[in-house]
């Protein structure tokens, strides 16, 4: 009797717990499925009150206005044009210091090290305006190469490929280097299949950051028709505060991108996460 008593405890237990799950996931998911519902009302219709959660008739004429009038297509390909190349320039440079920071040997290597590291707890909003002004100086306003200079590298990342290349073996590498093998051909070869998992994680960062990033293309882009999809979308927002409809519209061009790409590498991105959190 107690054993089925203890058997219904624990049955009790779990259904106390996925059901908190279950309205945690749905608390979590019902802004996104309700921003996808207005995008797709008819203009006006969110904002009747009570606003429905479903469009009584669904239409594309938000998403048709969003790229016609708008010309948010310009903006999409500007993002992702940017985005793109943030991903494998911060690859390029991270995979490349890291894996220097943590199997390499150089002078002033540990002190070089120790700055990175203090150089983390620095707000980013700070090093932005001597950063302008160097770009300002290199004649890089205005221009996708001045977007594209702070995601060249960053010590997260360069932090995140330390600590995964920390577990690569040292015998490994000189075992290659006894073969006759290269330093390059030693990184091609050996080092990137090993770093594959933390390579998915940081270009999902990287992709991410850029994808969202606000506040310095702002700074750096005077040209509308060079301007990413962020500030396209609040420059939108300032002329179209009404239209709920179409906002959302743009809202949902500007999420979906990036929540197809990280559903699609979920699986990778965690595992070079927890890799990283346990190994070196």
């Amino acid at each position: 009797m107690s054993a089925a008593r203890a058997r219904g405890a624990r049955r009790g237990e779990a259904w106390i717990i996925n059901g908190a799950l279950l309205g945690a996931a749905v608390v979590a998911v019902f802004p996104l499925l309700w921003m996808i519902s207005v995008s797709l009302m008819a203009p006006g219709e969110a904002s009747t009150a009570p606003p429905p959660l479903v469009p009584a008739a669904p239409t594309l004429a938000g998403y048709r206005e969003l790229f016609t009038r708008a010309d948010m297509a310009r903006n999409l390909v500007n993002s992702l044009g940017l985005a793109v190349a943030a991903t494998v320039l911060s690859l390029a440079f991270n995979v490349a210091a890291g894996y220097a920071f943590a199997k390499l040997r150089f002078a002033g290597r540990e002190l070089l090290w120790r700055l990175l590291l203090g150089m983390m707890l620095i707000p980013a909003q700070v090093a932005m305006i001597p950063l302008f002004l160097m770009l300002k100086e290199a004649g890089f306003v205005n221009s996708y190469i001045g977007v594209l200079v702070p995601s060249l590298a960053n010590v997260f990342g360069i932090f995140l490929v330390r600590q995964y290349a920390l577990a690569i073996p040292d015998e490994l590498l000189e075992a290659a280097r006894i073969d006759g093998a290269s330093e390059l051909r030693i990184f091609r070869s050996i080092v990137l299949p090993v770093l594959r998992p933390i390579l998915v994680t940081l270009a999902i960062f990287a992709f991410l950051g850029s994808w969202n990033d606000f506040l310095w293309p702002l700074i750096v882009l005077t040209d509308d028709a060079k301007q990413t999809l962020p500030v396209a979308l609040a420059a939108l927002g300032r002329e179209h505060a009404g239209d709920s409809e179409l906002m959302m519209a743009g809202a949902v061009v500007t999420i979906v991108p990036v929540l197809v790409l990280f559903l699609a590498l979920q699986r990778y991105y965690i595992q070079g996460l927890l890799a990283g959190s346990v190994k070196g």
